[in-house]
């Protein structure tokens, strides 16, 4: 939509959580200004495949399209007085150092204050700039075990498990980008900056905001559910078909009867040994069984006769919510080929590729939207970036004859 054109986000960030941030707000139209290493870059730009252009991979595209790339080494006096330059023409600044360390650097929120008194600065850490565990190192799978995430994956008594991608990581991203967002606002109606402490512990806790609650309450862990549905219905499960693996969530009488119909099994629905027969009559909530074991018994049987895709259709034509198990590839593979939902696409070549672009994960006045502009090359805006900054071309040659500024 645009509605951030001509805002200018400085962003000392890199690898997921920060850059993510950014990306919404790029995303939104504002300009932002990637701050790497002269020498080695973002570590996301070397992935060991699907590379786009020279240290280019997808992973770092997709969330560092349309961005500037300076690429300055900030333990150099001139550089860093050239970025604190910058720093005065910026609306946001945004940094994920650990705790500490951007201050060593003459960049923590009192330094950038100084230089921008309306700033809207974010720290973005693992686990905040507060407390004993502040200064902790953080990664997303580190983050995930310390807050119990993994813990509530898998069944009780199986071991634990994570997250299959960095869910946190690019929670945090959102969250950053709607608290910068909300910031913006109020700097736009009251004239105030603000300061962000944006963990990614927080992000955590908001994905799991029921449970979390239930444990601040004192209401302990709730129980490890596995492929089960949240509901507790024995109709929301994941169960093996003939040829594959189908997700049901049959949660409501009207459902569940449906399903045992689809399914074969509609005498269950008269067994008071396994089902409240009582809960069931009046409709109210979801589906309550008595015996569970032995009637998820029943329908693993029943299902497993079943091919996925047809099984997956007759339920869906009476609107039982399901899905057959696909991998992501597959998902994307049809959903970018076939009409099946919602979702702006927008595609950026590059020299060596296409990026497939999917937009803010909204689809805004009905349109997808024009494409990011291609992810920067290392310090491909170098050069322009420190002649606003006051530099002079030997000045700026200088820096990057040794190697102190890539251009």
């Amino acid at each position: 939509m645009d509605a951030l054109a001509g805002i200018r986000v400085i962003d000392l960030s890199h690898v997921i959580a920060g850059p993510t941030a950014s990306h919404y707000l790029a995303l939104q139209g504002a300009e932002v200004i990637k701050v790497e290493n002269p020498r080695t870059g973002d570590i996301l730009r070397h992935g060991v495949r699907d590379r786009l252009d020279e240290a280019i991979t997808v992973g770092f595209a997709a969330i560092n399209g349309g961005k500037k790339s300076l690429a300055i080494d900030l333990k150099e006096p001139r550089c860093r007085d050239a970025l604190m330059a910058l720093v005065r023409t910026a609306d946001v600044f945004i940094e994920n150092f650990r705790p500490g360390a951007v201050a060593r650097l003459g960049f923590d929120h009192a330094a950038v204050k100084a230089a921008r008194p309306d700033i809207v600065y974010a720290s973005i850490s693992g686990f905040g700039q507060e407390g004993a565990w502040g200064g902790r190192a953080a990664y997303d799978h580190v983050v995930q075990s310390a807050v119990g995430m993994s813990m509530m994956q898998g069944v009780d008594g199986g071991e634990p498990m994570k997250v299959g991608f960095p869910v946190i990581d690019t929670a945090t991203g959102m969250i950053g980008a709607q608290a910068i967002l909300a910031a913006l606002i109020r700097r736009l109606r009251f004239g105030a900056g603000a300061y962000l402490d944006i963990s990614m512990a927080q992000a955590a806790l908001q994905l799991m905001w029921p449970e979390a609650a239930r444990a601040a309450a004192g209401g302990g862990d709730a129980p490890r559910v596995g492929n089960r549905g949240f509901s507790g219905s024995p109709g929301a499960s994941t169960f093996r078909c003939a040829d594959g693996w189908i997700s049901t969530a049959a949660n409501t009488a009207r459902q569940f009867r449906i399903f045992c119909t689809v399914v074969g099994v509609p005498e269950v629905l008269q067994d008071l040994t396994l089902l409240d027969l009582d809960a069931l009559a009046r409709g109210a909530g979801f589906v309550v069984p008595v015996d569970r074991e032995r009637l998820q018994a029943i329908l693993e049987a029943a299902i497993a006769r079943m091919p996925a895709a047809d099984l997956e259709a007759q339920l869906a034509a009476q609107d039982v919510p399901c899905a057959r198990l696909v991998t992501l590839a597959e998902f994307v593979r049809r959903a970018t080929s076939e009409n099946l939902l919602t979702l702006p696409q927008r595609r950026t070549a590059y020299a060596q590729g296409t990026l497939v672009d999917f937009g803010a994960g909204v689809k805004a006045d009905r349109a997808d939207g024009q494409a990011l502009a291609p992810a920067p090359r290392l310090g491909q805006h170098t050069a322009a970036l420190l002649a606003e900054a006051g530099l002079t071309p030997a000045e700026i040659a200088a820096l990057a004859g040794d190697g102190r500024a890539r251009v």
